[in-house]
């Protein structure tokens, strides 16, 4: 049962490098810039996939649910439908990142209406635009008066917490390989717990799987993007038609 289990993780990993999994990751994790931020959406969609290959694996084994192929067509194509909204989000993602606006606010002898004073309590607001190919396009306020601000207040920190949309992805990629996995389990593992115990170690492997590659994905990604404009785009927009194409296939074939 050890080796049985050990194998599980191995093709829990395996798992993750699937070409739908790699599509829908790299179209998440590409607006990141960092090796933890890319982690955090691999584990995401990780966390989401393993929770629902329980919930359907439990479903088969303890109340003898049977997922039929005609089913399990139509989750392959809500994949691939999956698929094509996120790529389409990467294109639309990239036009907004051509313009970013932002609110400054300035001592009011900038604007010549009080020349003499130094008071920095008069501000003045204004706004231009530029453009900022590195971030979404979005409004925020700072000061030129030279202070900082902590990593929490700064505008254009990050959020820490687990994406909810590479969780729901991981869940629909769950729901949609759930039916031959249990099948699997259910006649390789001597009961039903243990096909449960089997499953959770396939879903860590591709948690760690996703995880790692996620992470990869994520380091040229951010290279590209503060340094190379223009590569960083190129790369993305391979995303956006691997993704796109991949999901196009899915819904012709699976449909057809």
């Amino acid at each position: 049962m050890t080796v049985v289990l050990g194998l599980g993780l191995l093709l829990g990993m395996q798992h993750a490098t699937e070409p739908d999994h790699l599509a829908a990751v790299a179209a998440l994790a590409g607006r990141e810039r960092s090796l933890k931020q890319g982690i955090f959406h691999g584990v995401a969609w990780g966390l989401g996939h393993t929770l629902m290959l329980l919930l359907v694996a439990g479903a088969v084994g303890f109340l003898g649910w049977v997922i039929s192929p005609a089913i399990a067509g139509h989750l392959e194509q809500l994949v691939g439908a999956m698929l094509i909204l996120l790529g389409a989000n990467v294109v639309r993602r990239l036009w907004r990142e051509r313009l970013h606006f932002h609110a400054h606010k300035h001592p009011a002898e900038t604007f010549h209406f009080q020349p003499h004073t130094q008071d920095a309590s008069v501000l003045q607001d204004h706004s231009h635009a530029h453009t900022h190919p590195t971030e979404v396009m979005h409004f925020h306020a700072h000061s030129h008066l030279g202070e900082s601000q902590p990593h929490a207040q700064s505008p254009h920190s990050h959020s820490h917490r687990l994406p909810l949309r590479s969780l729901l992805v991981g869940m629909v990629h769950g729901l949609a390989g759930s039916a031959a996995l249990a099948l699997l389990a259910s006649q390789s593992m001597p009961s039903p717990a243990w096909m449960l115990v089997y499953i959770a170690v396939f879903g860590t492997g591709s948690m760690l799987g996703m995880a790692l590659l996620s992470g990869v994905l994520a380091v040229p990604l951010g290279m590209t993007a503060k340094h190379l404009t223009r590569v960083y785009r190129v790369l993305n927009v391979g995303v956006a038609i691997f993704s796109i194409g991949l999901g196009t296939k899915l819904l012709l074939v699976l449909g057809g």
